[in-house]
């Protein structure tokens, strides 16, 4: 597979969350139990337009047979935007259902893991569900280690799930 990716854009939007979406269907990557709306998503999008230190990625295959685009990775502010935690970001990735298992979840890691010092980011930080084994074997795949285990931290539906916190330095001291 072909992948590229790009800063997001302004109309970008409607199609993250299309893909955000799938995964709120699934309960197995976020805590929204509810498909969230493009409004809802307006004032994050656009801080991620306005920083160039924390930005948002989107990608897609002239050779998937899929419009528009496959998935998205985002870079956020760790731990409420304290001073002192500037030097970590916290990651989102999603993937289109129907690029999922061919890569692309690989190839957004590694350039973000390779970006991020231009960034400003020495150390990458997010949480997976435990129950999340493909995410879990991407990121872990990636040189990110568990840095911490959150029992039962979460309810949808009725279920309870596990956090796991992984995470990894890029910058070597």
């Amino acid at each position: 597979m072909n992948w590229t990716f790009r800063p997001a854009c302004s109309g970008d939007l409607p199609q993250i969350v299309e893909i955000y979406n799938q995964s709120v269907v699934t309960l197995e990557s976020t805590c929204d139990t509810e498909p969230v709306s493009v409004a809802s998503r307006e004032v994050w999008f656009e801080r991620h337009l306005a920083t160039s230190c924390r930005p948002l990625w989107v990608a897609q295959s002239d050779d998937l047979a899929l419009p528009g685009l496959a998935g998205y990775l985002s870079f956020s502010h760790f731990m409420n935007e304290r001073p002192g935690y500037s030097i970590t970001a916290d990651m989102g990735l999603y993937l289109h259902r129907d690029a999922q298992g061919k890569g692309l979840g690989t190839f957004l890691l590694r350039n973000a893991i390779e970006a991020a010092p231009s960034l400003g980011i020495e150390t990458l930080a997010t949480t997976i569900f435990a129950s999340n084994i493909a995410s879990l074997r991407l990121f872990k795949g990636q040189g990110f280690g568990e840095w911490g285990y959150m029992p039962r931290v979460a309810r949808l539906r009725g279920i309870e799930r596990d956090l796991i916190m992984v995470g990894r330095r890029v910058v070597l001291d």
